[in-house]
């Protein structure tokens, strides 16, 4: 249906304007009802489908859902059916808004299919067109340089870490004996076996990584800001960044007790968990804080996937929920304010509570449970993380700073903005339209009603999906409620430190800024510097193997085909004993004799046109010698093709102003004739090293039995052309014709005396001539 709805897109925004929102909203939220309609089947159960794609190679088009992939499911077609409404508010009158929604769409398919497929290859299908659809959003507003580089950015980090998912899938698959993801991620003990598992492990921690952010990959994200708040909303919060927690989780169950696992992911989880946080602070553009908190957050989940015990998972399950709801609504919050004020600069903004009553209410909910405050979302996964790492110390460490700061930064969103004194801003503050407040108010208030009935979300939702995770029954039993323990102790102790940070929230950014400045160098700055190295590199190579000269080129292909040709039959001993000429007939001897006359003809020519048209004597005698041997069709084609060779060349020597004599002094000469005389020499053994060997027939009674049957022709050769090979046909056909073309070009654009084309209209009569 998404599919659908971005083919609709264009035509419904130009006939209805901003309110195709509300049509296409349905192409997401009536697959939400129906994955709805799924909610609630036995925890660690599953139903599937699909059909095989390509049987030979054992590659089937399958989807399964169970609590991981409905999960991801809902959230995809919830929140995406918001961020479509919301575009329409968003992008009102502008004149690029179908385009953008049908990107959106498309992106909302791509997902889905990713998180529900349940073939390896299908998996990286989707995972691929997901980068690429992220990069038509975020470079949607092409005409700015900055939004340019950041769908750049984006798409060779995320492509570059494609590919590695793709070699560890092979490895996967190869390993486990199936194309299968539920069966492969299943094989834990053939997976470990295989000599390439770690490997395989690495590669897919590389694509996960550099989709979901993790440092040193992180850099990506936050410029990704460029594109319009409802790409960042949708894409950076909810569903693409999360796609690399999804892959994690997906094989966790498979790679969950190698040691590596068990050190990389909450190594790097962590680091980029507490250089997320701290460089949100630093931050002054609120959808940039945001950002970062993003990047901090998948640091998180990352750092829960890779330690794994039970109380991790279930730790990482509720903040992956809790973080869709709160950070999509704090994104569209912050696309309101900008909307609405004409800045999104923090320092710039203040006490717009009393003129945005409903985006306040917005967003101080969504900043309760995104810093953890009883009754929310937000502060069940709290709870379970501190439950989980409360007997870690780094890790521990890692996840009491970032959440922390986090605190800090949504609260100053939530306090620096809509309370104390009002600022003058660009705009008249004021609330958004209907489809600008949508999504935020049904987004934050979900992190609140979902937390008030835990006895349906942990049964319908969370166990699900930790069973999943996990790869064994888990039950999640945590509520909203406070009691008294050491997790809560723990969460009002980051309640107190992150207020801490948010009065001191000036002093601490200024100190960060001067910090940064300090450092200096930083990885997206490196990632310049690597391109940069990497044109330059392409440019030096470009300039030794292609210096421009057409004769340099035709000199290094005939050398490589000569080498080709003769190096196997060399160094293989497989040199042809030579033919006996004892059964050649006078006649068929004669033709030979002339093609040989016609050499020497060439050879000795004093000019380019006499060259060429000795070369058409070989070609003619050989066209006579196919005919002697009883192939008059072949022999017609190499009448054709000689005299046409004969006459085009011709024709080019007589509008081109190229050198009458051939100039080539006696070391070039040598040279380019010991090339072709190797590779004569080098074709001549390898035919007659063929036509050793013994016939073999299969191909011949092939074509002689289905020629007429299948393809209802009776001459062979011209149904092989056009039947059994018609796609080639059709290639040699399109090579001739786009040479033809640009020998045309060639003639068209010859310089005239004067400086002038041919075809310049100021030309005079004497220039043309």
């Amino acid at each position: 249906m998404p599919l659908a709805g971005a083919a609709l897109a264009p035509v419904a925004a130009k006939r209805l304007g901003h309110n195709a929102a509300w049509p296409l909203s349905l192409f997401l939220l009536m697959p939400f009802f129906v994955f709805c309609g799924h909610v609630g089947f036995p925890v660690g159960s599953s139903i599937s489908g699909g059909f095989a794609w390509i049987p030979t190679l054992g590659v089937d088009f399958t989807w399964r859902l169970d609590g991981l992939s409905l999960t991801f499911a809902l959230l995809i077609s919830g929140i995406g059916g918001l961020i479509v409404l919301y575009s329409g508010g968003y992008l009102k009158g502008h004149p690029g808004q179908g385009r953008f929604l049908a990107f959106i769409l498309l992106f909302s398919a791509a997902m889905l299919g990713l998180v529900v497929s349940d073939s390896l290859l299908m998996l990286f299908v989707y995972w691929e067109l997901t980068s690429i659809t992220s990069f038509l959003l975020i470079g949607f507003d092409h005409g700015r340089e900055h939004a340019r580089r950041a769908a750049f950015q984006a798409l060779l980090v995320t492509g570059g870490g494609g590919l590695c998912l793709l070699a560890g899938l092979l490895i996967v698959g190869q390993a486990a004996g199936t194309q299968g993801l539920g069966e492969a991620v299943r094989s834990v003990a053939a997976v470990g076996d295989h000599p390439l598992a770690n490997a395989a492990l690495v590669l897919v921690i590389l694509g996960a990584f550099t989709k979901s952010a993790q440092f040193p990959f992180h850099f990506w994200l936050p410029n990704a800001m460029e594109a319009p708040t409802p790409v960042s909303a949708f894409l950076h919060s909810a569903t693409m960044v999360k796609a690399g927690v999804y892959l994690l989780m997906r094989f966790h169950p498979l790679f969950g007790e190698f040691p590596l696992w068990q050190v990389v992911l909450p190594l790097f989880g962590g680091v980029t968990l507490v250089a997320g946080a701290a460089l949100a602070l630093r931050q002054t553009d609120l959808k940039l804080m945001l950002a970062y908190t993003t990047v901090a957050s998948l640091g998180l989940l990352v750092m829960l996937t890779g330690i794994g015990h039970e109380k991790a998972i279930e730790a990482a399950v509720l903040y992956l929920i809790a973080h869709a709801l709160f950070k999509g609504a704090l994104f569209m919050i912050a696309g309101v304010i900008d909307h609405e004020t004409g800045t999104r600069d923090i320092t710039r903004l203040g006490g717009l509570g009393r003129a945005m009553p409903v985006t306040f209410v917005a967003a101080l909910l969504a900043a309760c449970s995104m810093g953890g405050l009883p009754l929310f979302v937000g502060f069940m996964a709290k709870e379970e993380i501190y439950g989980a790492l409360a007997v870690t110390s780094l890790p521990f460490l890692a996840a009491f700073a970032g959440n922390a700061m986090m605190f800090a930064a949504g609260f100053a969103i939530a306090f620096r903005v809509f309370l104390g004194r009002k600022a003058e801003t660009p705009k008249s503050a004021h609330d958004g339209p209907v489809l600008l407040m949508a999504g935020p108010a049904i987004l934050a208030l979900g992190g609140f009603v979902a937390a008030m009935m835990p006895g349906i979300l942990h049964p319908a939702i969370t166990s699900p999906m930790a069973t999943a995770v996990a790869g064994y029954p888990v039950e999640v039993t945590i509520a909203a409620v406070p009691h008294i323990s050491l997790p809560f102790l723990l969460s009002l102790l980051t309640v107190a430190c992150g207020a801490l940070v948010l009065i001191f929230l000036v002093p601490v950014r200024n100190a960060m800024a001067r910090l940064l400045d300090a450092i200096g160098w930083g990885p997206d700055r490196g990632f310049d510097q690597v391109v940069a190295a990497v044109l330059r590199g392409a440019w030096r190579i470009t300039r030794v193997l292609q210096p421009g000269r057409l004769e340099v080129y035709l000199t290094v292909i005939f050398a490589v085909v000569a080498a080709s040709l003769l190096y196997p039959l060399v160094t293989r001993n497989e040199l042809p004993a030579w033919p006996s000429f004892a059964a050649l007939q006078v006649h068929e001897a004669a033709f030979i004799l002339i093609a040989a006359i016609g050499l020497a003809a060439v050879l000795a020519a004093k000019s380019r046109l006499a060259a060429i048209v000795a070369l058409g004597i070989q070609g003619f005698a050989v066209a006579v010698l196919y005919l002697l041997f009883g192939a008059p069709d072949l022999s017609f084609t190499q009448f054709m093709v000689e005299t046409l060779s004969v006459v085009i060349l011709a024709l080019i020597m007589t509008r081109l102003r190229l050198d009458i004599h051939d100039h080539r002094g006696l070391g070039q000469k040598l040279l380019d004739g010991t090339i072709a005389s190797a590779c004569g020499l080098g074709f001549m053994l390898l035919l007659f090293r063929a036509v050793e060997l013994p016939f073999n027939a299969e191909l011949t009674r092939f074509f002689s039995d289905y020629s007429k049957t299948v393809a209802h022709g009776a001459n062979v050769v011209n149904v092989i052309i056009v039947d059994f090979r018609g796609v080639d046909t059709l290639g040699e056909i399109s090579v001739v014709t786009i040479t033809g073309l640009a020998i045309l070009a060639l003639i068209r654009l010859r310089a005239a005396p004067s400086g002038r084309t041919v075809n310049d209209p100021d030309a005079g009569e004497g220039d043309r001539a």
